[in-house]
């Protein structure tokens, strides 16, 4: 199976938290319906929608997770990356987890979310990242190296730090993301 026919089973396999990610897992199914090509070319819009993994490194006990200070997007964010092009989405988590920080993980299972979100920053660089959110096991305290030419900071954040985060501070649907993981 090629890798683009696995990747539209993970995309099928979502089930929707809410409306909106019904809406994002539709247009997604309809991109890749449409499209021969679902990965980033060239820095940093080639083409200008593409795959993007993401993975939430989460403390079980207290259900905190670990968010950086993303240099380019300016606002927290779960770690991740592009998908190389004929790469799965788990082995960019693999890929992912060791460049930004520092530490060797596996994915806990298949991606638990979806998003379609337009990025932010000057609209010669802004494109359109579909993501896959995938769950990764950590521990606070755990050593981390994360990437300074990436990243300002990294921090954890309690569930109740992410809802009383100001507008504008976070990925705009990390909060719904752990509504999912919170729900089962």
């Amino acid at each position: 199976m090629r890798v683009e026919a696995e990747i539209r089973a993970l995309v099928e396999s979502i089930t929707p938290l809410d409306g909106l990610e019904a809406a994002h897992r539709a247009r997604c199914l309809d991109w890749l319906a449409g499209t021969d090509d679902i990965f980033r070319r060239a820095k940093p819009r080639t083409p200008p929608t593409h795959l993007v993994a993401y993975f939430l490194l989460r403390d079980a006990e207290d259900g905190s997770v670990l968010l950086v200070d993303h240099r380019n997007a300016g606002l927290w964010l779960p770690t991740g990356g592009h998908v190389e092009p004929g790469e799965h989405p788990a082995e960019t988590v693999r890929r992912e987890v060791v460049e930004e920080l520092g530490v060797p993980a596996e994915p806990d299972g298949p991606p638990f979310f979806l998003t379609v979100t337009p990025t932010v920053g000057p609209p010669e660089q802004r494109h359109v990242d579909v993501s896959l959110w995938y769950l990764i096991d950590g521990r606070r305290g755990q050593p981390l190296t994360p990437d300074p030419g990436e990243f300002r900071a990294a921090r954890w954040w309690t569930p109740a730090e992410v809802a009383a985060a100001g507008p504008g501070t976070l990925d705009p649907h990390l909060p719904r993301a752990l509504a999912k993981l919170a729900a089962g």
